[in-house]
């Protein structure tokens, strides 16, 4: 992807939103590095992040200086969903992830790429990649939830506790013009039908409201990603200005 310039420059909210987002998974996914069950997962959880990393890049670009947005800012300025930034956990747990994000986000550049707003071609770009993102943890959902017992049992607890933190993605964001009812909607019926193939129950709990998460976008994070992001930032912090 190239950097846009000034002249396509993208609304700045929803820029940072789709960035920090893709920035934050990346990170994450990219913590598998060195420790994933086998070498085959090692690659493609490493190419995933690295379209990830890509398409933050290209986001956050838009809105700044995106070492300065990655490296410097502060807990409360980031406004990724609070989703990604869940800890990896084990696999089964990496996986209900990215089988939440990965299929809200097909949707979402889907719907961007098929209109004629600032975000269509970054979108059109981003969703070929995002397809293998979302095959490729649909495909592991299957094989853990309709594996073993204990493949299964993995699979059903990662899935449970990750469901409260779903809700957020359809939370409306300045600057994006999305039918985001139709794609909730969608989203629950993909998301149903592969856990149902996977012989998986679909969680029945909380997904929105007062009592629920979902303050990402507005700053609010969970207590692992003030650690992740001293891990991510310090490097950058500890020798400022340095180049290569």
């Amino acid at each position: 992807m190239t950097t846009p310039t000034a002249r396509d420059a993208l609304p700045t909210t929803a820029a940072l939103a789709l960035g920090d987002d893709a920035l934050v998974l990346s990170h994450r996914l990219g913590e598998w590095a060195g420790h994933a069950p086998v070498l085959e997962e090692e690659v493609a959880l490493a190419n995933i992040a690295l379209d990830l990393l890509g398409q933050a890049r290209v986001l956050l670009s838009s809105a700044g200086d995106e070492d300065e947005l990655a490296f410097l800012r502060e807990e409360r300025a980031f406004r990724n969903l609070q989703l990604v930034e869940q800890p990896n956990g084990d696999f089964a747990h990496t996986i209900a992830r990215q089988l939440y994000f990965s299929v809200y986000q097909h949707l979402l550049h889907t719907e961007l790429a098929a209109g004629d707003g600032p975000f269509a071609p970054l979108a059109g770009k981003a969703v070929k990649e995002v397809a293998y993102h979302r095959d490729h943890a649909e495909q592991w959902t299957l094989r853990l939830g309709d594996g073993t017992q204990e493949s299964h049992e993995r699979m059903q607890r990662a899935c449970d506790a990750l469901w409260r933190f779903t809700g957020e993605m359809f939370q409306p964001v300045e600057g994006l013009d999305v039918d985001w009812a139709a794609l909730e909607a969608a989203w629950l019926e993909s998301v149903g039908d592969v856990l149902r193939r996977a012989t998986l129950t679909v969680p029945e709990g909380p997904r929105k409201g007062a009592w629920a998460a979902g303050a990402g976008r507005q700053g609010l994070h969970t207590e692992p990603f003030g650690r992740m992001l001293a891990e991510m930032q310090h490097l950058h912090r500890s020798h400022p200005g340095a180049t290569w």
